[in-house]
């Protein structure tokens, strides 16, 4: 070998080495018959929701990039290659039991900071081989959403129904004008043109032709509200989901429903919805106590019911997806603790069980390359601690995986949680064992 050969073949390797130690993702997500693949190999995956990641990566009042980067490294060292993450928070900051800071400060009006901090953060997930789900709005008022361009549009206040003299079905009223609202859909979509038509800072990468982007998600749980507001609700999905696909041809778009509790009870309309060629895939979210049924009284006494009812509405949902052939994804669930509790020190067996329960499950359909892709549970918290005595969320406390409207802990995974980080680590490897095979 002469000298020029033998440097030439020291760059390659070091080049080589370089790619080898960032793990810069070169290949798009797809959908294939029925399944996720990367480069023609089945993608299946253990998540997490982690919808704080990009306040994390800014530099704003909040952002904290050393707590990310090591959050990013422990998800990864349990297998976690997929983090559910919200864009950005909507309308102006100190809002009651409201994400602060906003992305979107007014229609069309950016805090750069934030801005800045999604870029850091999927050039973060990048180098460790990390996909993202990205939900571009929200049913709820903990992120603005549907009401705050409501709100935006002269519908009034919002009737935060975490305040007195406010109650869940008058908010559901009011945010469910949004389908309706044709300003407000129209500003929905120009925030959509903007987000998808920015270049990463770090990266030099469009967002449309990022491989760190699995996913561009309609919503967070986006509803109709009602049965009347059903047509209008489905209208807004399919002119959405088309609005994307003509923008970004390269990545995956879903809705990010609940299914059946998010369809008015309609698995027509659940059907229909996703039966769509711009929707690639199909969603689940399960809340046992959210939904009324857990026996207050106690995590335990609740547990075997939660699990069997659990796998009946999965059940119903995946024949649905095999009916289209397309993937379906388990991207909400949790747990309280033992005690229904929020402190590190209450134990989470019961949680432990029921993950395990859904984790089971994926490595089934893993198996047998079957229909349901992926899992993500709610919600990774790392390091972040609840403050207060409250326990809700007030300015200067850290972000966890439980939004501000909820006491913060109430379905947390935190980094001392050592039974299920296990669990999960558990899982990821069996699960990477049986891709392998």
């Amino acid at each position: 070998m002469n000298t020029r050969t033998f440097f030439l073949a020291l760059i390659y390797l070091f080049a080589m080495t370089i790619s080898s130690c960032t793990g810069d993702q070169k290949d798009y997500i797809t959908v294939n018959k029925g399944m996720f693949k990367i480069q023609d190999e089945p993608y299946y995956f253990i998540g997490a929701n982690y919808w704080y990641g990009a306040i994390l990566g800014s530099e704003s009042i909040y952002g904290n990039r050393e707590r990310l980067i090591r959050e990013l490294d422990h998800l990864q060292s349990i297998g976690v290659n997929n983090l559910r993450v919200l864009v950005g928070a909507e309308g102006p900051d100190g809002e009651p039991t409201r994400v602060t800071p906003a992305l979107q400060v007014e229609p069309g009006k950016y805090n750069e900071k934030l801005l800045d901090g999604l870029d850091f953060l999927l050039a973060e997930m990048s180098k460790r081989n990390q996909y993202a789900i990205l939900y571009l709005n929200n049913s709820w008022e903990w992120s603005g959403g549907f009401s705050q361009y409501l709100n935006w549009n002269g519908y009034g206040p919002i009737p935060y129904p975490t305040l007195p003299g406010n109650t869940w079905p008058g908010f559901m009223e009011y945010a469910g004008q949004f389908h309706d609202c044709e300003k407000c859909i129209e500003q929905y979509h120009d925030h959509i043109r903007f987000m998808l038509g920015r270049t990463n800072k770090y990266t030099g990468v469009k967002y449309t032709e990022d491989p760190a982007i699995m996913t561009w998600e309609v919503a967070n749980e986006p509803r109709a509200f009602s049965t009347e507001n059903l047509p209008a609700f489905m209208e807004m999905i399919a002119s959405t989901a088309s609005l994307i696909k003509e923008l970004d041809e390269n990545h995956l778009v879903t809705t990010g429903t609940e299914g059946l509790h998010g369809c008015e009870y309609s698995m027509d309309a659940f059907r229909e919805i996703h039966a769509n060629p711009d929707i690639d895939y199909l969603t689940m979210h399960i809340w046992p106590k959210n939904w009324g049924w857990m026996d207050p009284s106690g995590v335990e006494s609740g547990m075997d019911s939660s699990i069997a009812k659990t796998n009946r509405y999965m059940e119903d949902h995946i024949a649905v997806a095999r009916e289209l052939n397309k993937p379906i994804v388990f991207e909400e669930f949790g747990m309280p603790r033992d005690e229904y509790g929020y402190d590190t020190d209450e134990g989470v067996m019961y949680r432990d069980i029921y993950y395990k329960n859904a984790f089971e499950k994926l490595l089934e359909h893993a198996e047998n390359r079957d229909i349901m892709a992926g899992c993500n549970f709610w919600a990774y918290s790392g390091e972040g601690r609840s403050g207060g005595e409250s326990y809700m969320w007030e300015g200067g406390d850290d972000y966890l995986g439980d939004p501000p409207h909820e006491p913060q802990g109430l379905y947390s995974v935190f980094d001392s949680d050592t039974t299920t980080i296990n669990l999960i680590a558990r899982y990821n490897s069996l699960l990477t064992g049986i891709l392998d095979e």
